[in-house]
């Protein structure tokens, strides 16, 4: 660990701290402003414990995460971003792809070797790389309260690296997992009526709003044994112990994500558009539009890109060998795009 930069300090001349990373988060994530927190607080103190921990005075225990949230609502983004942030390594991997082989640690070396080449092959900066493991939940038991044999194997094959362990990849070549964060995320579709079958704390007798208020957040909160219930096994659970939710995202939440981040699909083809000396100019009705096809479809953030090249792949074709187009202006998806020979206003 020895000259090894600190992430909180090396990106630039501010120290970074848990609202300045929530802040860069607001530029290209919207929406889940809890998460933001929580995931920004969780990074915060991972780093500065490992900071405090190469002076040897004092030895930390490693907090990882799990993030609770339907599919498309920025899990993967907001893990992504905050790694950009910290310019760390990262990597995801999917928990159902580690359940379908027979060679379990195989898959999870095969892991820790993406984060090594993310790290252009330097294994003590990939020591210190973010893990992201989707599709977590799919590793939960049957209903029958027995545990999946491949969702079982991979659960006990993830703890020790989780923990922290040495493992071997290749040749003499080792990575040290103990200062490797590790974030899993799934949408744990069922978890609700675990958690409202829980959550009563009807001991306790509450007068004041305030204290009502806290009562009410520790009802909500996702509790180890509802993981069990679930699936997960006691020992995966407790490598765990950050637990945050995603919500679903609304109509007008995906309207903003369209146009808003500083990355937005809709800037994004505007700068390509530009290229091609074209303005492009899209009505609010559109993205209302798409948003809708996209709460229909129940996919989230994640169906905006495709409804939306839809939209765009007709335009990119025609528009290479139209000289005499200078603007584009969509007014609904069920209207002919308008392409102007000067731009209007």
């Amino acid at each position: 660990m020895e000259g090894l930069k600190d992430p909180l300090t090396s990106t630039g001349k501010q120290r970074l701290t848990p609202s300045s990373l929530v802040s860069y988060l607001d530029q290209y994530v919207v929406g889940q402003d809890e998460a933001k927190k929580i995931l920004a607080v969780a990074i915060y103190t991972h780093y500065k414990k490992l900071a405090n921990a190469r002076s040897g005075a004092f030895e930390f225990s490693k907090s990882n995460v799990l993030l609770i949230g339907p599919t498309g609502t920025g899990k993967t983004l907001l893990c992504e971003t905050l790694a950009k942030a910290l310019s760390v390594p990262f990597v995801t991997a999917d928990a159902t792809s580690l359940a379908q082989t027979k060679y379990v640690n195989e898959e999870v070396e095969a892991v820790l070797l993406r984060l090594v080449d993310k790290a252009e092959g330097n294994v003590q900066k990939a020591q210190n790389g973010i893990i992201f493991i989707d599709e977590i939940d799919k590793l939960k038991s049957a209903d029958n309260g027995d545990h999946s044999t491949s969702g079982d194997r991979v659960q006990h094959a993830l703890l020790k690296i989780m923990e922290g362990a040495r493992v071997k990849l290749g040749g003499d070549q080792f990575i040290d997992t103990t200062n490797i964060l590790f974030i899993c995320g799934g949408a744990f579709v069922g978890l609700e009526k675990i958690t409202s079958k829980s959550g009563d704390f009807g001991f306790l007798s509450i007068s004041d709003s305030d204290n009502q208020q806290i009562l009410e957040r520790l009802t909500a909160r996702i509790k180890p044994t509802d993981l069990f219930t679930f699936g997960l096994i006691p020992e995966f659970v407790g490598r765990l112990p950050i637990v945050t939710r995603f919500h679903a995202l609304s109509k007008e939440v995906l309207v903003r994500v369209m146009t808003e981040p500083k990355n937005s699909i809709y800037k994004q083809f505007q700068e390509i558009l530009k290229h091609e000396g074209v303005d492009l100019l899209i009505k609010p009705l559109v993205f209302e539009q798409i948003a809708e096809l996209a709460v229909e479809y129940k996919v989230g953030a994640r169906g905006l890109r495709g409804i939306f090249e839809e939209v765009i792949t007709p335009l990119l074709y025609v528009l290479p060998d139209r000289n005499d187009v200078r603007q584009v202006v969509i007014n609904s998806l069920f209207d002919e795009p308008k392409l102007l020979a000067a731009i209007e206003g």
